[in-house]
């Protein structure tokens, strides 16, 4: 049985019951990557926060991902887009990467 999660939902339920996990704007820029996702393979996404919350992470910036993973490493948006997913935010420096 699945439901259907829209985009408000989607994002109130991360306001709500992970408030620290994504901020406000990547709440939404998840789910515009999943669908986005789901459209590039045909495959439907269950709705798993707490999977998603271990799976993906949110960075304002390469100076916060850099507290994470090492520079000399990954000193570039390219470099990150080689190991993992990579998703950027539209509006800024800030991106959501599939953890590694």
């Amino acid at each position: 049985m699945k439901t259907t999660v829209d985009k408000f939902e989607f994002a109130s339920w991360f306001a709500e019951h992970r408030p620290n996990n994504f901020s406000p704007i990547g709440r939404l820029e998840l789910f515009d990557m999943l669908e986005s996702y789901e459209q590039d393979t045909g495959e439907e996404i269950e709705f798993d926060p707490i999977g998603l919350c271990c799976e993906y992470r949110e960075y304002e910036d390469m100076e916060e991902f850099w507290q994470d993973y090492d520079k000399a490493d990954y000193p570039d948006e390219e470099s990150i887009m080689d190991a993992t997913f990579y998703w950027a935010f539209e509006n800024g420096d800030s991106f959501i990467i599939q953890q590694f």
